[in-house]
């Protein structure tokens, strides 16, 4: 059962102003299995199947002689040599939604599309798969804690299920684990195989890793800091590397879509805002296997719930600015030196939308005390705000700040 994406009207909206359209995105969140529904008819070619790479690379020339547009190239990184006829291409045809292109290694295909694709291509970033999406709603626009959302959430069905919405936390975002009920050994097999499938054919690609295990150590090492800020030295010690090589290899799980980093708001004219950036693991499934919470059950009653929890909030806003086309993200945390921390702070128009995540089910007003530092900031407004929790209802919680069950995101 194919489960529709969100950002396929992004992908149909460009398809009219690019010639070429390229999908990134983690490995297997469902880039190939989207155009293949979008667009059935359209020739689709795979440089995974060696023979194929091989055609690519030996006579780039010739191998849209063979496979001609419109075309959809997966895992397209794999042959750069086909980028520059791309290029020429496009030049010479001015036809709209010619090419669309896939790849799960953002680094070697970002680089590529920089150099010989630039004002040619439309990029999209796709995400696993929404609440929104699972559920069926039809509401694309991107979140923001008002009332309007909240009204256009309500009437597109968006439905509480506290035990679909632990299981989907736990679950994961990976399309292939919606396609059935996955038993718990299924489950860990799928992780299993993700986890020996990205270090074989994505990491061992873009560097040389001699140790397997310490590389692993450190991928555990990111779900288990998942929520919190990012400390290069914690990672080092955890996996036994120096803190260069923590930089160098958190890079790949940046590029590969694995992690997020969510920026501190800063504002030139206060000094007192921190500058360390909070790390985000972007498939919350995962995170639970690399921390051996093994069960819905275990993953709530466990230490690191609240952080998985705030991380799958986090996820789900990220993924409803990303399936709106919307990459360049005005989304930040705030922590100044004087204790005061907000999870999230949306900013749009000069407005700031302050977002506190609990993994509560009954908020109390002590958790939005930090809401009111953003009203020293110079210039800009306070929009209203909201506490993203596991209640059922939305209510008042002060003025112009609303409890918002996570299923209204």
């Amino acid at each position: 059962m194919y489960i529709k994406r969100h950002i396929e009207n992004v992908v149909e909206r460009q398809s009219k102003n690019f010639p070429i359209v390229v999908v990134t995105g983690a490995r297997q969140v469902g880039k190939s299995t989207m155009f293949q529904n979008k667009y059935k008819n359209l020739n689709r070619v795979s440089l995974d199947t060696i023979a194929v790479r091989n055609s690519a690379t030996d006579t780039p020339s010739l191998f849209f002689e063979t496979y001609r547009p419109p075309v959809i190239v997966d895992e397209v990184q794999r042959a750069p040599t086909l980028f520059e006829y791309l290029k020429v291409i496009a030049d010479n045809d001015k036809k709209k939604g010619q090419f669309f292109l896939t790849g799960s290694q953002s680094f070697n295909l970002m680089q590529n599309v920089s150099e010989s694709l630039a004002g040619r291509a439309g990029i999209i970033k796709l995400m696993g798969l929404s609440y929104r999406e699972i559920g069926g709603v039809k509401y694309y626009n991107s979140f923001k804690p008002t009332k309007e959302h909240v009204l256009w959430m309500f009437e597109s069905g968006a439905k509480y299920d506290y035990q679909k919405i632990i299981r989907n936390i736990w679950k994961g975002a990976f399309p292939q684990l919606h396609q059935k009920e996955y038993s718990q050994e299924e489950w860990m097999d799928f992780y299993n195989s993700y986890l020996q499938t990205y270090i074989e054919r994505d990491v061992k690609q873009i560097i040389q890793v001699q140790d397997e295990s310490a590389f692993l150590k450190f991928v555990r090492g990111a779900a288990a800091l998942t929520g919190q800020q990012l400390n290069y030295s914690t990672l080092a010690e955890i996996c036994g590397k120096d803190v260069t090589t923590m930089k160098r290899w958190l890079s790949i799980l940046q590029t590969s879509g694995l992690v997020y980093l969510l920026q501190p708001y800063f504002n030139n004219q206060n000094k007192r805002l921190v500058k360390t950036p909070k790390m985000y693991f972007m498939d919350t499934g995962l995170a639970c296997f690399l921390l051996g919470w093994n069960t819905p059950e275990q993953l709530v009653r466990g230490a690191s719930w609240g952080h998985i929890f705030e991380t799958y909030a986090v996820c789900e806003i990220l993924k409803s600015y990303y399936n709106n086309g919307q990459t360049l993200l005005n989304i930040y945390y705030y922590r100044d030196k004087d204790g005061s921390e907000i999870d999230l702070v949306i900013e749009e128009a000069g407005t700031l939308y302050p977002v506190e995540i609990k993994t509560t089910s009954d908020p109390a007003r002590s958790m939005i005390a930090s809401f009111k530092a953003l009203k020293n900031i110079p210039d800009k407004k306070t929009g209203e705000g909201a506490v993203v929790c596991m209640c059922k209802d939305v209510l008042p919680l002060a003025e112009d700040v609303w409890t918002l069950p996570v299923n209204l995101i």
